[in-house]
This record gives structure tokens, C-alpha cells and sequence, in this order.
């Protein structure tokens, strides 16, 4: 299985920002951002597989760092950042441009997780990535640190989910 370049599985999605998508301060919706993050970041993982079926595993982080109004656009760029065996960790960038001055701005990052699927939904081995941008790089070079926490604070969910209570609240 040959290494893959992290620009062969960048993906770019270019949108506009309508009056549905904006919450009661006539900004992008958080949730409505989710979803186009992470139909981009899918695209990355299964270009970077060549499945048919990648799964999210986890979205690990998505930061908010400017409001998106109306008056933008949105670009969400996004690229396998580091691999596991059967993981992907998937960065996305969102840019907002102000369509009337031209302002660019870093509007939110996010790092998602993806697993590739056999047509029997079994997790496959994927390919090892190969940064080559100093953005590329940064990412990938922080990534198994990244990777540590994302085991941590699976084991730790396991932990939370098996305390859970899953009777219905009248009948406790």
C-alpha cells in the first residue's frame, strides 16, 4: 500500500451563506457549519481510502474563531492531516470572505476522525500520509499527540457510557 500526499485528498467546498442558515444574531448557525465540515472532511477520507464507505469516528475539536454572516462566503478546506492503522484524522479550515470588502479570515478549524469500511463494514488498514506544506507538516507532526488524546478521551467516554443509566426517568 503506497503513502499518500495530504494535497491529494484536499478537498475545497466554496458557499454562500443564506438567511435559512443564520441563528437570532444573523450569524452562520454552529450546527449548520458541522454538517458542511463534515460532508467535506468525507471527501477527504474516502479519496484518501478509495472506498466506497468512511465512517466519523469522532469530531474532535471544531473552534469558532469568527462569525460568519450573511454578507460571506464560506470556504471549508479540508485534508488528511494523520493516519492510524485504520484511521484518518482529517483537518478542515473554514474561511470566511466578506463578499463586499474582500476580508478574509480563519472562521473555525476542526479535526474529525474517519474510519474506511470493507463492503463487510470492518475497518481496513489505510494508507500512511505524506506531508509536504509547512501547514502539512505542523499537522503532522502534532498528530500522534492529538491521537494520544483522542484514545484518552475514548476510553474515558467508555468509562462514562458504562455509569449510564438507561431507564426512563419515571421509572427510577
Amino acid at each position: 500500500m503506497h503513502a499518500k500526499r495530504s494535497k491529494d485528498t484536499r478537498i475545497i467546498q466554496n458557499d454562500q451563506v443564506l438567511i435559512n442558515d443564520l441563528n437570532n444574531y444573523h450569524t452562520l448557525f454552529g450546527g449548520v457549519l458541522m454538517k458542511k465540515l463534515d460532508a467535506c472532511a468525507t471527501l477527504s477520507a474516502r479519496r484518501h481510502a478509495r472506498v466506497k464507505e468512511c465512517v466519523t469516528a469522532s469530531t474532535d475539536s471544531v473552534n469558532f474563531n469568527s462569525p460568519i454572516r450573511q454578507s460571506d462566503s464560506v470556504c471549508i478546506e479540508s485534508f488528511v492531516a494523520y493516519t492510524g492503522k485504520s484511521s484518518m484524522e482529517i483537518f478542515c479550515k473554514v474561511i470566511a470572505e466578506d463578499m463586499i470588502t474582500a476580508e478574509r479570515r480563519i472562521a473555525a478549524t476542526a479535526f474529525l476522525t474517519f474510519v474506511a469500511l470493507d463492503e463487510n463494514k470492518k475497518p481496513i488498514v489505510v494508507p500512511k500520509v505524506i506531508p509536504e506544506s509547512e501547514e502539512e507538516k505542523f499537522l503532522y507532526e502534532t498528530g500522534e499527540e492529538r491521537a494520544k488524546i483522542r484514545r484518552l478521551k475514548r476510553q474515558q467516554n467508555k468509562d462514562l457510557v458504562a455509569k449510564l443509566s438507561i431507564k426512563k426517568p419515571w421509572d427510577e
